[in-house]
Protein backbone atom coordinates (compact mmCIF):
# COMPACT_ATOMS: atom_id res chain seq x y z
CA UNK A 1 0.00 0.00 0.00
CA UNK A 2 1.30 3.60 -0.98
CA UNK A 3 2.26 5.41 1.56
CA UNK A 4 1.43 9.21 1.94
CA UNK A 5 4.31 10.96 3.49
CA UNK A 6 3.44 14.75 3.08
CA UNK A 7 0.09 13.74 5.03
CA UNK A 8 1.97 12.25 7.57
CA UNK A 9 4.29 15.03 8.22
CA UNK A 10 1.19 17.48 8.16
CA UNK A 11 -0.32 14.86 11.55
CA UNK A 12 3.44 15.73 13.08
CA UNK A 13 3.18 19.26 12.27
CA UNK A 14 -0.07 19.81 14.24
CA UNK A 15 1.03 17.53 17.21
CA UNK A 16 4.00 19.91 18.18
CA UNK A 17 2.10 23.03 18.07
CA UNK A 18 4.40 26.37 18.60
CA UNK A 19 6.66 24.44 20.75
CA UNK A 20 9.45 24.14 17.61
CA UNK A 21 11.64 21.26 18.74
CA UNK A 22 15.05 21.19 17.36
CA UNK A 23 15.37 19.46 14.04
CA UNK A 24 18.75 18.18 12.43
CA UNK A 25 17.95 18.52 8.74
CA UNK A 26 20.60 16.31 6.30
CA UNK A 27 21.23 18.41 3.52
CA UNK A 28 22.85 17.08 0.17
CA UNK A 29 22.34 20.82 -1.50
CA UNK A 30 21.35 24.15 -1.61
CA UNK A 31 18.91 23.77 -4.11
CA UNK A 32 17.44 20.78 -2.62
CA UNK A 33 17.17 21.92 1.17
CA UNK A 34 15.70 25.51 -0.11
CA UNK A 35 12.37 24.63 -0.46
CA UNK A 36 12.48 22.70 2.99
CA UNK A 37 13.72 25.02 4.93
CA UNK A 38 11.48 27.82 3.85
CA UNK A 39 8.98 25.28 4.50
CA UNK A 40 10.52 23.73 8.06
CA UNK A 41 11.56 26.79 9.34
CA UNK A 42 8.07 28.08 10.51
CA UNK A 43 7.96 24.76 12.86
CA UNK A 44 11.07 23.75 13.71
CA UNK A 45 14.41 25.39 15.23
CA UNK A 46 16.90 23.77 12.25
CA UNK A 47 20.71 23.04 12.01
CA UNK A 48 21.29 21.75 8.88
CA UNK A 49 23.89 19.08 8.58
CA UNK A 50 25.87 18.83 5.46
CA UNK A 51 27.11 15.57 5.55
CA UNK A 52 27.78 14.18 2.36
CA UNK A 53 31.20 11.91 1.60
CA UNK A 54 29.81 10.30 -1.30
CA UNK A 55 30.60 13.69 -3.18
CA UNK A 56 32.89 13.72 -6.05
CA UNK A 57 35.44 15.38 -6.79
CA UNK A 58 36.83 16.78 -3.11
CA UNK A 59 36.01 20.85 -4.76
CA UNK A 60 32.77 19.59 -5.60
CA UNK A 61 32.12 18.58 -1.89
CA UNK A 62 33.48 22.43 -0.39
CA UNK A 63 31.80 24.37 -3.26
CA UNK A 64 28.42 22.82 -2.99
CA UNK A 65 29.11 23.48 0.87
CA UNK A 66 30.06 26.63 0.30
CA UNK A 67 26.70 27.41 -1.67
CA UNK A 68 24.69 25.95 1.42
CA UNK A 69 26.36 28.27 3.63
CA UNK A 70 25.39 31.21 0.95
CA UNK A 71 21.42 29.75 0.61
CA UNK A 72 21.17 30.39 4.31
CA UNK A 73 22.72 33.70 4.70
CA UNK A 74 20.79 35.37 1.71
CA UNK A 75 17.18 33.84 2.41
CA UNK A 76 17.85 35.27 5.82
CA UNK A 77 17.35 32.00 7.79
CA UNK A 78 17.34 32.06 11.36
CA UNK A 79 19.03 28.57 11.61
CA UNK A 80 22.82 26.87 12.08
CA UNK A 81 24.85 25.39 9.58
CA UNK A 82 27.22 22.35 10.46
CA UNK A 83 29.52 20.80 7.43
CA UNK A 84 30.33 17.14 8.30
CA UNK A 85 33.42 15.30 7.72
CA UNK A 86 34.58 14.68 4.01
CA UNK A 87 35.74 11.14 4.23
CA UNK A 88 35.60 9.88 1.18
CA UNK A 89 36.79 6.09 2.16
CA UNK A 90 33.88 5.41 4.27
CA UNK A 91 31.66 6.11 1.27
CA UNK A 92 33.43 3.84 -0.58
CA UNK A 93 33.83 0.90 1.88
CA UNK A 94 29.99 1.41 2.24
CA UNK A 95 29.26 0.93 -1.17
CA UNK A 96 32.16 -1.37 -2.26
CA UNK A 97 31.20 -4.35 -4.50
CA UNK A 98 28.20 -2.20 -6.07
CA UNK A 99 30.21 0.09 -8.19
CA UNK A 100 27.91 -0.94 -11.52
CA UNK A 101 24.49 -1.54 -9.77
CA UNK A 102 23.23 1.92 -11.25
CA UNK A 103 22.00 4.84 -9.84
CA UNK A 104 18.78 4.55 -7.55
CA UNK A 105 20.39 0.78 -7.12
CA UNK A 106 21.97 -0.84 -4.26
CA UNK A 107 24.44 1.27 -3.92
CA UNK A 108 22.30 4.36 -3.58
CA UNK A 109 20.41 2.16 -0.74
CA UNK A 110 24.04 2.14 1.68
CA UNK A 111 24.86 5.97 0.66
CA UNK A 112 21.58 6.65 1.66
CA UNK A 113 22.14 4.36 5.08
CA UNK A 114 25.60 5.87 5.56
CA UNK A 115 24.42 9.46 5.61
CA UNK A 116 20.97 9.14 7.03
CA UNK A 117 22.82 7.03 9.97
CA UNK A 118 25.10 9.30 10.71
CA UNK A 119 22.70 12.27 10.85
CA UNK A 120 20.92 10.25 14.01
CA UNK A 121 23.63 9.74 15.70
CA UNK A 122 24.76 13.13 15.40
CA UNK A 123 20.97 14.45 16.44
CA UNK A 124 20.93 11.37 19.66
CA UNK A 125 24.20 12.61 20.73
CA UNK A 126 23.27 16.49 20.68
CA UNK A 127 19.59 16.24 21.97
CA UNK A 128 18.06 17.15 18.95
CA UNK A 129 14.15 15.72 18.92
CA UNK A 130 14.16 14.71 15.18
CA UNK A 131 16.18 14.17 11.97
CA UNK A 132 14.90 14.11 8.32
CA UNK A 133 16.58 15.00 5.17
CA UNK A 134 16.07 17.21 2.11
CA UNK A 135 16.46 13.70 -0.62
CA UNK A 136 13.20 13.20 -0.96
CA UNK A 137 12.69 16.82 -2.79
CA UNK A 138 14.22 15.03 -6.09
CA UNK A 139 12.23 13.40 -8.50
CA UNK A 140 14.65 10.93 -9.41
CA UNK A 141 14.95 9.85 -5.43
CA UNK A 142 12.66 6.73 -3.75
CA UNK A 143 10.67 8.74 -1.00
CA UNK A 144 9.56 5.16 0.53
CA UNK A 145 13.00 4.23 0.35
CA UNK A 146 14.44 7.21 1.87
CA UNK A 147 11.73 7.17 4.62
CA UNK A 148 12.24 3.74 5.27
CA UNK A 149 16.25 4.25 5.81
CA UNK A 150 15.17 7.14 8.17
CA UNK A 151 12.72 5.03 10.08
CA UNK A 152 15.54 2.61 10.84
CA UNK A 153 17.82 4.94 11.64
CA UNK A 154 15.87 5.98 14.20
CA UNK A 155 15.10 3.10 15.73
CA UNK A 156 18.71 2.36 15.67
CA UNK A 157 19.59 5.73 17.89
CA UNK A 158 16.36 6.52 19.54
CA UNK A 159 15.66 9.72 17.99
CA UNK A 160 12.43 10.71 15.94
CA UNK A 161 12.85 10.74 12.17
CA UNK A 162 10.43 13.14 10.49
CA UNK A 163 8.95 11.81 7.79
CA UNK A 164 8.56 13.76 4.31
CA UNK A 165 8.41 13.86 0.76
CA UNK A 166 9.05 17.43 0.26
CA UNK A 167 8.37 17.17 -3.34
CA UNK A 168 4.89 17.39 -3.02
CA UNK A 169 2.68 20.46 -3.34
CA UNK A 170 4.50 21.69 -5.96
CA UNK A 171 8.02 21.61 -3.65
CA UNK A 172 10.59 20.37 -6.29
CA UNK A 173 9.39 23.38 -8.32
CA UNK A 174 9.59 26.00 -5.65
CA UNK A 175 13.11 24.66 -4.92
CA UNK A 176 13.92 25.64 -8.74
CA UNK A 177 11.92 29.38 -8.59
CA UNK A 178 13.99 29.51 -4.97
CA UNK A 179 17.90 28.36 -6.77
CA UNK A 180 16.97 30.76 -9.19
CA UNK A 181 16.20 33.64 -7.25
CA UNK A 182 19.40 33.13 -4.80
CA UNK A 183 21.62 32.03 -8.48
CA UNK A 184 22.36 29.50 -6.24
CA UNK A 185 24.35 26.14 -8.39
CA UNK A 186 22.36 23.44 -9.45
CA UNK A 187 24.68 20.53 -10.16
CA UNK A 188 23.88 17.98 -13.02
CA UNK A 189 24.64 14.73 -11.08
CA UNK A 190 23.69 13.26 -7.91
CA UNK A 191 26.67 13.75 -6.08
CA UNK A 192 29.37 10.60 -6.04
CA UNK A 193 31.61 9.44 -8.91
CA UNK A 194 29.62 6.58 -10.49
CA UNK A 195 26.89 8.96 -10.54
CA UNK A 196 28.39 11.71 -12.86
CA UNK A 197 29.94 9.55 -14.90
CA UNK A 198 26.26 7.80 -15.94
CA UNK A 199 25.37 11.09 -16.31
CA UNK A 200 28.42 11.86 -18.92
CA UNK A 201 27.85 9.04 -20.70
CA UNK A 202 23.86 9.83 -21.36
CA UNK A 203 24.94 13.47 -22.96
CA UNK A 204 27.48 11.06 -25.18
Amino acid sequence: MKVNYQLILDREIEKIGASRPRLLLHSCCGPCSSYVLEYLCKYFDITVFYYNPNIYPPQEFYFRSGEQKRLIEEMGLDCAFLEGDFDEAEFYLAVRGLENTGEGGERCEKCFWLRLGKTAEYAAEHGFEYFTTTLSISPHKNARLLNETGKRAAEKYGVKYLFSDFKKRNGYKRSCELSKMYGIYRQDYCGCVFSMRERRELEQ
